[in-house]
C-alpha cells in the first residue's frame, strides 16, 4: 500500500478558480501567485479541454501552466472527467461523470500525466465527489475511476502523489469518505479536507479525517485544498433570509438529474435560485449587516466589515490547521474565472464570490483585497516555519496563542475568542527570550508590544496579532 509523504514544509498556496483556460487563453498568474506568498498553485484542468476529440490530444493549457512556473512552487492539477464524448453526462464543464470505458479513461490520464512528468506534484480525481454537482456517480463508481486514475499516475510518474476528491464541511465524516476511507486506502496518498465553515472546527474536522483513515488501520498526510472565510452558511440567524434561496439551489446541489448539465455554451442561462437572488437583492436595504456584506455593491461600511473578518479568518484559519498537523493550505481563490463577471444572481456568488484574493485591472490580475494582504503576510510570517503549536493559557480558554519554531527566530500568533469587533484588547503575558519584539495584527497595522524581564505583553482582541523579534 502506498503511504508517501507530501514534501517536507510548510507552504501557503491558492486556487485559481475551476476553468483554467476552460472559456478562453488562460491569464497570466505566476506574477500574482508570487506576490501572496504562495508556494503551492492548484488548477483545474477539464478532459474536454485536454482531449476533445477520441485520441487528439491538446496540451496547449498545460504546458502554459508549466512555463509559466519554474519549479520553486509545487502545482496541483485537480483533473474533471468531464466530456462530450468520453463521460456519462454530456459535458465540457459540469457535472463530471463516470467515463464510458475507464481503459480509455487510463490511456488519458497517463498521456496528460506524462506530459507534466517531474513538474506536477500532486494529481487529484475529480473534487468533492460527495456533491452531486462535482460527481455526478455514485461513490462506487468513483472509487473505481480513482482506481484506474490512481494506477495510471503512478505508472507515468511515480514521484508524484494522488490527491483523493476533497471533503467539504457538509460530509463530515459522511457516507461517501467512509466508504473511499475503506475501499481506496491504496488508491490515494494525500487526504484533502476543505475548511471552510466555523474555523473553531477545523481542529475537530482535521482528527476526524485522521480518525477515519485509522479506523481502517492506516494513516497518511491531510491537506487543505480550500479554505476561506467567512461564508454566509457561518451565520445561523441568517438562515431564514436565505432560505428561498437554498431551497431554489437545493434541486440540483442534492441530486441533480439529467436536465442539469452546465457546457462552455450554456453556462451563462439563469439557475434555480435566480429569481429568489433577484428578490433579496431587492431587499437589500432591510437585510441585516451580516448578510448585506457578501452582497453585490453593498454599503461600504459592510465591505469593509466583511474584508475585515476575511482578513482575519485568513490567518485564523491557516494558524488552526497547521497546529493540527496539516503542512498544505490553499486558499480559494486567487481571482474571478474572467474580468469583468458579475453573476449576483446566483447562489455560488452569494457564497464565495467575495472570496477572491485579487482581482483583475487593466485586463490583469493585480488589485488586491485584504484577504490578499493577510495571506500575504501570513506567508511571509511562515515561510520557514518548522513547527505550529497551540499554547494552552491556564483558565482563559478564550485565548488562542500559538508558539511557531522558524529559522528566523521566535513567532507568536494570538487572539481573543470573541463576536464583539469593539470588545477592548485583554492584556495577555507570555515568556520572550528575545531582548525586544515586533508585533503587527492580521491588516498588517502595528500593535504596541512591551517587553520586560522575560517576558511580553500584548492586547489580545478578535484580530490575530504576529508577534517577531
Amino acid at each position: 500500500m502506498s503511504n508517501r509523504e507530501i514534501p517536507a514544509g510548510i507552504r501557503l498556496g491558492v486556487v485559481r478558480g475551476i476553468s483554467y483556460g476552460l472559456f478562453g487563453p488562460p491569464d497570466p498568474i505566476a506574477e500574482p501567485v508570487r506576490a501572496l506568498g504562495a508556494g503551492v498553485i492548484r488548477c483545474y484542468l477539464y478532459w474536454s479541454q485536454l482531449e476533445p476529440e477520441p485520441g487528439r490530444y491538446v496540451w496547449d493549457v498545460l504546458d502554459t501552466l508549466l512555463a509559466e512556473f519554474d519549479g520553486g512552487e509545487e502545482i496541483w492539477i485537480t483533473v474533471s472527467s468531464a466530456s462530450r464524448w468520453g463521460t456519462r453526462r454530456v459535458t465540457d464543464f459540469l457535472p463530471p461523470s463516470p467515463a464510458l470505458d475507464l481503459e480509455v479513461f487510463g490511456e488519458f490520464v497517463r498521456g496528460l500525466v506524462a506530459r507534466g512528468r517531474g513538474r506536477v506534484t500532486y494529481w487529484q480525481c475529480d473534487n468533492e465527489p460527495s456533491v452531486p454537482i462535482l460527481w455526478a456517480g455514485t461513490t462506487e463508481e468513483y472509487a473505481a475511476q480513482l482506481k484506474v486514475f490512481a494506477a495510471a499516475v503512478r505508472e507515468s510518474d511515480p514521484a508524484a502523489l494522488v490527491v483523493l476528491g476533497g471533503q467539504p464541511p457538509e460530509d463530515t465524516p459522511g457516507e461517501v469518505f467512509h466508504y473511499l476511507a475503506e475501499h481506496s486506502r491504496d488508491d490515494f496518498d494525500v487526504f484533502d479536507v476543505h475548511l471552510y465553515g466555523d474555523p473553531y472546527t477545523i481542529p475537530d474536522r482535521i482528527a476526524a479525517a485522521r480518525a477515519l483513515m485509522a479506523a481502517h488501520g492506516y494513516e497518511k498526510p491531510v491537506v487543505a485544498g480550500e479554505y476561506n472565510g467567512p461564508l454566509v452558511l457561518q451565520y445561523p440567524e441568517l438562515f431564514p433570509k436565505i432560505g428561498p434561496i437554498m431551497q431554489g439551489f437545493g434541486g440540483y446541489i442534492s441530486a441533480p438529474d439529467d436536465s442539469w448539465t452546465v457546457t462552455t455554451d450554456n453556462v451563462d442561462k439563469p439557475t434555480p435560485e435566480h429569481d429568489a437572488m433577484v428578490a433579496l437583492y431587492d431587499r437589500m436595504p432591510e437585510l441585516p449587516p451580516h448578510l448585506q456584506m457578501f452582497l453585490a455593491d453593498c454599503p461600504p461600511e459592510y465591505e469593509q466589515l466583511r474584508h475585515r473578518q476575511n482578513a482575519r479568518e485568513i490567518v485564523m484559519r491557516n494558524v488552526l490547521a497547521l497546529a493540527s498537523g496539516v503542512r498544505r493550505t490553499l486558499c480559494w481563490n486567487l481571482a474571478p474565472e474572467a474580468p469583468g463577471t458579475d453573476d449576483r444572481y446566483a447562489i455560488m456568488h452569494l457564497l464565495f464570490d467575495k472570496f477572491k484574493l485579487m482581482d483583475y485591472a487593466e485586463g490583469r490580475i493585480a488589485h488586491r483585497y485584504p484577504s490578499g494582504d493577510a495571506l500575504a503576510l501570513t506567508a511571509e510570517a511562515l515561510h520557514d516555519a518548522h513547527e505550529v503549536k497551540r499554547y494552552e493559557v491556564a483558565d482563559r480558554p478564550e485565548l488562542y496563542v500559538f508558539e511557531i519554531a522558524r529559522d528566523r527566530g521566535p513567532l507568536i500568533v494570538a487572539w481573543s475568542r470573541t463576536a464583539d469587533e469593539s470588545a477592548p484588547p485583554v492584556d495577555y503575558d507570555h515568556s520572550w527570550s528575545a531582548p525586544d519584539a515586533r508585533a503587527r495584527n492580521a491588516f498588517g497595522d502595528p500593535v504596541p508590544v512591551r517587553v520586560a524581564n522575560g517576558r511580553l505583553t500584548i492586547g489580545l482582541s478578535m484580530t490575530p496579532v504576529l508577534v517577531t523579534r
